[in-house]
């Protein structure tokens, strides 16, 4: 199974990875790796592609699978078998996995620096701007020993705005202003850099170790999912856990 593990510094104990969507049994549209279980997929070849990565990465117990709402809610990792609504979670429970399913939005892991508790957390660009980085932060102790990965999403090249979403991030914090570029012809339309502006986010509430944050999403077809780029399509899962 292809996965990437991210460059960071995170305490010994902390694992963590981002599927792809090579080396799965789902097909069409959803080749191949799929763990979304919300479009429309085979559900049995959903079910088989997750039994697949709990294999692969020898979770003991059965991770926290979420129903995504573009909110800000996170909840506490269970290993019920519930999948909860919610757009992140966290755990201080040995073996919990937290995963998050993105296609071009933004995963976002958290470990803090005595390697006591994690988090995994889902931003869109609404989840962004409302803060969700913020709320994932506020449930550590210490954000300047946060260890933070930024997980593939779509580049600041194909990310296409409207001057509504910039406006709006720039209400909240100025310096966002930096993080959209004009499109030359298209009046009021922007690309938008969603790693710049979770880096600022987060520098904002004293997170230092920001890693990650130079994939694509949109641009490459062969690894990843991408809604902006197909419309219906699969779901790629980041996870971290204290092993």
């Amino acid at each position: 199974m292809q996965i990437i593990l991210p460059d960071w510094n995170a305490p010994q104990g902390v694992k963590a990875c981002t599927t792809t969507r090579i080396d799965g049994v789902s097909g069409g549209v959803y080749q191949s790796l799929n763990l979304g279980d919300h479009v429309k997929d085979d559900p049995e070849h959903v079910k088989q592609n997750r039994q697949a990565l709990i294999d692969e990465l020898g979770l003991t117990r059965p991770p926290q699978w979420l129903s995504q709402v573009h909110g800000i809610d996170l909840i506490e990792a269970k290993d019920d078998g519930v999948c909860r609504e919610a757009d992140g979670c966290w755990s201080q429970e040995t073996g919990q996995a937290c995963i998050v399913m993105t296609a071009d939005c933004l995963p976002v892991l958290f470990a803090d620096g005595n390697g006591k508790r994690v988090a995994a957390v889902h931003a869109g660009w609404r989840g962004l701007l409302d803060g969700i980085l913020e709320q994932a932060v506020a449930g550590f102790d210490k954000p300047e020993n946060l260890h933070v990965w930024l997980g593939p999403a779509i580049g600041p090249d194909e990310f296409e705005v409207g001057k509504e979403v910039r406006d709006q991030f720039v209400a909240v914090q100025a310096q966002a202003g930096q993080a959209f570029t004009p499109v030359v012809g298209s009046p009021d339309k922007y690309l938008a850099d969603i790693y710049q502006l979770a880096r600022q986010r987060l520098e904002a509430v004293g997170v230092s170790f920001v890693s990650g944050g130079e994939y694509c999403t949109y641009t490459d077809a062969e690894r990843f999912y991408s809604y902006r780029r197909d419309g219906v399509t699969g779901r790629m899962a980041s996870l971290i856990w204290i092993e």
